[in-house]
């Protein structure tokens, strides 16, 4: 049975193994950091409206905008690379692969919004979802295509998937001649 798209062998194994577990250690940190309680003051009122905070940032100007917006692209932006890993497609659309990883990145960073309304001190904004899935899409485009085209050279289609292109250990199979049906 051939799974098509997937790479196969012990070397993909450890490939999606690993992405699996850093994709846990990351989402642990992320829930970690977005839902812990804040000691603040006063809290400001929620952001609905796309841009405006975004806006409010750049008005700022200077590393302070600079600081809020990097750190919004940077929170989710390991999983631009790790959703992929730890799925081991490697012969799959690179638009398909793009639209499902921020899919899967904005579901995530609304479902960390959304649960923010119950942790005091947080609030919720809606361009932390926008910087979150663009943060997401800028990682996947600047590491998944190279490394799916460098995984691909490595283990090029033999007529298996994810078999390396090279020569058995033991040589080619003995092949035998056709015998005919006895009269």
């Amino acid at each position: 049975m051939q799974r098509h798209g997937f790479l196969g062998g012990s070397a993909a194994l450890r490939i999606r193994v690993t992405g699996s577990v850093l994709l846990v250690a990351h989402l642990a940190f992320v829930a970690w950091y977005a839902l812990r309680p804040l000691d603040v003051p006063w809290v400001l009122p929620p952001n609905l409206e796309p841009f405006a905070g975004i806006r409010a940032d750049l008005a700022l100007g200077g590393p302070a905008a600079a600081r809020s917006l990097a750190g919004g692209l940077a929170l989710l932006a390991p999983l631009g690379v790790l959703l992929p890993m730890a799925g081991g497609r490697l012969y799959v659309s690179p638009l398909a692969s793009l639209l499902r990883t921020m899919a899967a990145a904005a579901l995530l960073s609304l479902g960390i919004e959304l649960l923010q309304t119950g942790v005091p001190g947080q609030v919720v904004d809606i361009d932390s979802v926008l910087l979150n899935t663009a943060g997401v899409a800028l990682a996947h485009l600047a590491v998944v295509p190279a490394g799916r085209v460098r995984l691909r050279r490595r283990y090029r289609r033999d007529g298996r998937e994810g078999v390396p292109q090279e020569e058995p250990a033991q040589g080619r199979t003995p092949t035998i001649p056709r015998v005919g049906i006895a009269p």
